[in-house]
């Protein structure tokens, strides 16, 4: 893992929080690429869940299945930066329970 210097960070957002999860990304320096910043894209999904007793959904109600419009927010992230984006990503993100997948990017070592 030590080799990868970069990730990308895919997060699953409803579609009226995306803009505040990238803003809240690029006030911590994620979301470079190059001589840019803000990079980031937004893909529709739709996301399935079904709260469990416990839970304090932003959406839907406890042992129903609930269908949300989410955006799959993808971005690139310097590994030194993954705590302070899932930090900015939790103060930012409606979700009890976001979903946020790291996932380590090998393009550095071939390009």
């Amino acid at each position: 893992m030590n080799a990868f210097t970069v990730v990308k960070l895919e997060i699953f957002v409803p579609q009226d929080h995306a803009l505040k999860v990238a803003e809240a990304l690029s006030e911590v320096g994620v979301g470079v690429i190059g001589n840019y910043d803000h990079c980031v894209a937004l893909i529709p999904a739709r996301g399935f869940f079904r709260p469990l007793p416990g839970s304090n959904p932003f959406e839907g109600e406890e042992g129903k299945l609930s269908e949300v419009a989410e955006y799959k927010l993808e971005v690139n992230c310097k590994r030194e930066l993954v705590g302070e984006a899932i930090q900015a990503i939790k103060n930012v993100h409606p979700y009890e329970e976001p979903l946020i997948n790291i996932i380590p990017l090998a393009n550095h070592l071939f390009l």
